[in-house]
């Protein structure tokens, strides 16, 4: 069985990584995950893009629950995890953060916001659908207090939804193509906190491996990918990067 020591080491050997992390390295913070029991997904069900762009009831809906923090994606700060993450990246270690989560935490933790390669998006800001303009939540939200009114775009009028990616939405083709160059660019891929199911983003991992990079997966349950792995630890994410990636 591997241990804190083994990822270290390979942490260590390493000329060029790229981190891949999911939801399981933001709850120490106290962000909930998705699937599990008491996740997000099984206190209310996801608002599909397609509605979302559709139905002003479900812009609404969306907004109100923004605005009022049910998901608990905004806010938090950065754990023992992230901070491990960024001392990587700033040592040269790590070239890129590639992150499934919208927490904004690797950024406040520290990383570069161009060394942060964004899959699914950021729950911090908002953006026009239309335009791409960017949007301040709290901007946003005094405006929708006062007036009752949906967000809508201050440059071309058109709708604004926060920056994540909605079940339906097209994922972001920029971010996924700076994560396959990435990808194929590093000698070793570490997945922290990844149950490494929701594709195309879990596919990731195989390419790495099969372009001939050492492959480490952290995270406290079983994923079908252990097998791969060259490595696999089922442990706390910040307590074993604390241990495999010290401070000086």
């Amino acid at each position: 069985m591997a241990t804190r020591s083994d990822l270290g080491r390979l942490i260590a050997d390493a000329r060029r990584m790229a981190v891949f992390t999911g939801a399981g390295i933001s709850t120490e913070s106290g962000i909930p995950d998705f699937r599990s029991p008491g996740g997000v997904w099984s206190r209310m069900k996801p608002i599909y893009f397609q509605d979302f762009v559709a139905s002003e009831e479900k812009r609404r809906e969306a907004w109100d629950r923004a605005f009022g923090g049910r998901a608990g994606w905004t806010g938090r700060e950065p754990n023992a995890g992230h901070h491990a993450v960024a001392r990587l990246v700033a040592s040269g270690k790590c070239s890129a953060v590639i992150t499934q989560n919208v927490d904004n935490l690797h950024q406040a933790s520290g990383v570069p916001p161009q060394k942060v390669i964004e899959l699914h998006g950021n729950a911090s800001y908002a953006t026009c659908l239309d335009c791409g303009q960017r949007h301040e939540l709290d901007e946003l939200k005094a405006l929708y207090q006062a007036t009752g009114d949906l967000p809508a775009c201050r440059l071309c009028g058109g709708i604004v939804k926060t920056a994540t990616i909605s079940f339906g939405q097209a994922m972001p083709a920029g971010p996924m193509a700076r994560a396959e160059e990435e990808t194929l660019s590093c000698d070793l891929f570490l997945v922290l906190g990844s149950s490494l199911v929701v594709y195309p983003a879990a596919g990731f991992p195989v390419l790495a491996k099969k372009n001939g990079a050492a492959l480490a997966i952290v995270n406290r349950e079983a994923t079908e990918l252990d097998p791969y792995a060259d490595l696999v630890l089922h442990d706390e994410i910040g307590p074993a990067m604390t241990e495999a990636a010290p401070a000086n």
